[in-house]
């Protein structure tokens, strides 16, 4: 009866990825296909440019930033690496993210990190607490710019903060390093805060980064930026947890699109989403190329 379970379980995972997929492209082809005309009117002129610029350049630095957020997690399971080759390594790494499966980066991570003779366990496990500690940052982001009291949101955001305390984590830790006798016992040495504080700077960065994006098609209110870092919170966050969608394509774009429709015209809202989709993929397309470089120049670092 078990293995019917998990046999039907792995069928029915590439049915569910087709679904949403299917779903989230319907809705983005309906929604250009009702706009289209008002998204071709649209045009960008040297200050926009200038924007996008400013856009690209603030996401990039996001990008480099989050490679030194992940090497302070090894740090915290007594790994001892720099920021530069963490730098370097997610950004070389960050593009598979795009391939089917969306874990190739992950992999990319791992291999790189067992090269410094890091145990795959603790490589695993710091590729883990990344994205845990970014869905945290995102649910506080969420919170803070909704303006409202989200009890739910709350509960969820302070039981993962008490969740990653090594008090509850290290326990948990020790039990699975007890399954197989040669692994390391994998602990975390402190409450891991500046990682998180560093995942909140990273998505601070990128909001910033979308910001400036809607800049380049639209002026902006001080009233209006709530609205934005929200609308970018969730739409980043779920693209982020939504399973089997390559760099979450479609999903940040339909729940954006969803989030801000009501309050900026549609026709300017699907070329900011378009522009900023494009923006991130060139921030990380020249991170991946200048760590690259970097590497060739200096194979030490």
């Amino acid at each position: 009866m078990l293995r019917l379970w998990i046999v039907n379980r792995k069928q029915l995972k590439p049915f569910l990825r087709g679904l949403i997929l299917a779903a989230v492209l319907f809705f983005l082809l309906k929604t250009l296909a009702n706009h289209w005309r008002e998204v071709a009117q649209i045009r960008i002129d040297a200050a926009g440019i200038a924007c996008l610029t400013i856009a690209l350049g603030i996401t990039l630095f996001a990008h480099i930033f989050a490679g030194y957020v992940w090497a302070w997690i090894l740090k915290l399971l007594s790994y001892r690496v720099s920021g530069a080759w963490g730098a370097k390594t997610y950004l070389t790494t960050n593009l598979a993210k795009y391939l089917p499966g969306n874990i190739w980066h992950f992999y990319g991570r791992i291999s790189a990190a067992t090269k410094l003779k890091i145990p795959v366990e603790a490589a695993t496990l710091s590729i883990l607490l990344e994205p845990l500690l970014m869905v945290i940052a995102g649910c506080l982001f969420v919170l803070v710019g909704s303006g409202s009291i989200a009890w739910l949101q709350i509960g969820i955001a302070i039981a993962m903060l008490i969740a990653i305390h090594p008090i509850f984590l290290n326990p948990i830790l020790r039990q699975v390093s007890k399954l197989k006798p040669s692994t390391s016992i994998l602990r975390l040495e402190k409450y891991p805060l500046l990682p998180l504080l560093g995942e909140i700077g990273f998505l601070g960065l990128r909001s910033i980064g979308f910001v400036f994006a809607v800049l380049a098609l639209r002026t902006v209110n001080w009233g209006d930026l709530p609205l934005l870092v929200t609308a970018f919170s969730w739409a980043w966050l779920l693209g982020l947890i939504t399973p089997g969608l390559p760099g979450g394509i479609g999903v940040f774009e339909a729940v954006a699109i969803a989030f801000l429709s009501r309050s900026f015209p549609s026709g300017e809202i699907l070329a900011i989403v378009a522009l900023y989709r494009l923006v991130n993929t060139l921030a990380e397309t020249l991170g991946a190329g200048l760590a690259w470089i970097d590497d060739r120049l200096f194979p030490q670092d």
